[in-house]
């Protein structure tokens, strides 16, 4: 039986796109997304921008994120990355040179999701 291909889509240099973007499978942005994003597997290439309120799986950001990110699993900051604003997680990697300016919230492996969105919204509003 041949093994059923996952989704994959980039977005490419020169692209940029202000509005709601869904996507299943895996992402790689090199252009620019403003806006909401939501996806199994995120990527921000070196050359990428996110400006979005997002919720992953899983993320790598490589170059720039500014906004919320709701990393169900695991979020990877690489060397080239500039990261900033608010971060859900429940793995966090961060290599060395790589920017993190976040809060950021870790779930523990037990703790639900939503949990963790309830803490994170009562924590900004103290």
């Amino acid at each position: 039986m041949a093994k059923k291909k996952e989704n994959y889509s980039i977005l490419d240099k020169g692209l940029i796109f202000d509005g709601v973007l869904t996507c299943k499978g895996e992402v790689i942005i090199n252009g620019t997304v403003k806006g909401t994003l939501e996806g199994d597997v995120i990527t921000v290439g070196e050359e990428g921008a996110v400006y979005a309120d997002t919720k992953a799986g899983s993320a790598i950001i490589g170059g720039i994120f500014e906004g919320t990110l709701e990393a169900r699993e695991k979020l990877e900051i690489r060397s080239t990355a500039r990261c900033s604003g608010k971060v859900i997680c429940r793995d966090l990697m961060v290599e060395s040179g790589g920017i993190l300016n976040a809060e950021v919230i870790r779930l523990t492996p037990q703790e639900p999701e939503k949990n963790a969105v309830g803490r994170f919204r009562k924590k900004r509003k103290e």
